[in-house]
């Protein structure tokens, strides 16, 4: 597996963003993406404060349900509890697409977006908070939409492929996820994973990393923090793809589920595998091995 670094930049016009890094779908670290009142008057305290009442669902491991499009939260408590909980120590809880600048709107005025690109859905951010030492895991996003993930708080660690590597990830079909482990590397259980090239990259305190619609990502917060996402479309056929995996491709898996059970699950690992198997056997072909 090599893995380059992910650029980081600044002051780039809006063509220049869309000529470098969208149309070629290269992954960047944007260090002015955000701008406004958020950062400055963003904190735990502040959270706590204006929100810490608000009851959360909380999310555990990230491999706590493989075959599920996500895990199911494991807890509800409030919000402000849970805040002191990643403060105070490593866990693996997280909140996961959560809507509070949705159920705050006045927060939400505080975050002010630089228009580098078009179509960002600015009237849809998604919060996500994390314990040190929690992750999610490796996956792409359903609707293929562009994503800009923006570090408010603490440090996150990401690792990127392309699309075309899904079957080097063990891509489980039907499914947005990959089964081979990112954190405990076993290239004897998933030997495919040690041929997945991509890019890594660590966001801080006000950057903004850029995932082209489609990519895996997998990420690791190196310490208790939080980020805010907001989307972006993507092209004509990355849209098309985006909707047939919403209304088609998620609604016939949670079918097979429900009617096979845990051989519809078995199937697909034993699939995903032999796909793996494959996409080596194919760079064996073309020498790249």
């Amino acid at each position: 597996m090599k893995l380059q670094p992910v650029q980081r930049i600044e002051g780039l016009t809006k063509q220049e963003f869309t000529e470098r890094f969208v149309k070629t779908k290269t992954p960047v670290i944007l260090k002015d993406f955000v701008k406004g009142p958020a950062l400055d008057l963003w904190n735990y305290d502040y959270f706590k404060e204006v929100a810490g009442d608000l009851m959360v669902p909380v999310h555990g491991s990230e491999n706590a349900h493989p075959d599920m499009v996500k895990s199911a939260p494991i807890a509800k408590m409030k919000f402000g509890e849970y805040l002191d909980l990643i403060q105070s120590q490593p866990t693996e809880s997280r909140l996961f697409l959560f809507n509070l600048l949705i159920e705050k709107p006045e927060i939400r005025k505080q975050l002010v977006f630089n228009k580098i690109a078009d179509n960002i859905l600015t009237w849809l951010p998604l919060m996500f908070f994390g314990g040190g030492g929690s992750s999610t895991r490796n996956h792409f996003d359903i609707d293929m939409s562009h994503v800009f993930l923006t570090q408010f708080h603490g440090e996150k660690k990401v690792t990127l492929f392309p699309n075309k590597a899904s079957s080097l990830l063990y891509k489980l079909p039907y499914n947005f996820h990959g089964i081979g482990d990112m954190r405990n590397m076993d290239f004897e259980k998933f030997p495919a994973l040690q041929y997945a090239d991509g890019w890594e990259g660590t966001i801080r305190f006000g950057e903004t990393l850029f995932m082209p619609a489609g990519y895996w990502h997998y990420i690791q917060y190196l310490t208790g923090g939080y980020s805010v996402s907001v989307r972006a479309l993507s092209s004509a056929k990355d849209r098309v793809t985006g909707f047939s995996n919403l209304v088609f491709t998620r609604n016939f898996d949670n079918a097979m589920r429900k009617i096979l059970k845990d051989k519809w699950y078995n199937y697909k690992v034993k699939e995903a595998h032999s796909r793996a198997e494959k996409a080596i056997q194919k760079l064996e072909r073309k020498g790249s091995i």
